[in-house]
């Protein structure tokens, strides 16, 4: 008889809807910058006229990837991101149109740990990492206190030792 997995109900923080934006708006406006230099520089060396048509084309496709990057995925990608830790398992359940759920067995776990970049230090976020022998897994976006405190459960639940020779 199978046990059924029951869906993952923990949400990461929506201050990661202001991370990704920031993220997203820094990448966004770089790229923009590089198209305009480029129509700038088309202008005064007189280049082919259809690369103005390609730039023109990329000016266009810009908007639309900054109304989408900034604006409606990262919202998007907190609505669906939920997680789930048990004595069992780790859950990770993200995407709507492409929908990822891992199940991570506790016995298959060999380290946790978490990472934060200079945004998440300033939301007071963490990304929390699984690792296992064939890949490592992330879950963003997660208050400080919450986070450590998954830390310390996974690695209970996992018996990974604190310090490398320790049984």
């Amino acid at each position: 008889m199978h046990n059924q997995i029951e869906e993952p109900t923990e949400r990461i923080s929506e201050k990661a809807i202001l991370v990704w934006r920031t993220v997203n708006g820094i990448i966004l406006s770089v790229a923009f910058i590089i198209v305009i230099a480029l129509l700038i520089a088309h202008t005064y060396f007189s280049w082919y006229d259809w690369i103005a048509y390609v730039l023109w084309g990329l000016v266009a496709l810009s908007i639309l990837d900054i109304i989408w990057s900034i604006y409606l995925e990262p919202y998007l990608q907190q609505k669906y991101w939920r997680y789930q830790v048990d004595e069992d398992f780790v859950q990770i359940k993200h995407g709507r149109w492409k929908l990822v759920h891992i199940v991570i067995p506790m016995t298959k776990i060999q380290y946790v740990g978490l990472k934060q970049g200079p945004l998440l230090r300033k939301y007071n976020l963490h990304t929390l990492s699984i690792g296992t022998m064939a890949s490592t897994h992330e879950i963003p976006a997660i208050p400080e206190d919450t986070a450590r405190a998954i830390r310390d459960q996974i690695a209970e639940l996992a018996n990974i030792n604190k310090e490398e020779g320790e049984e």
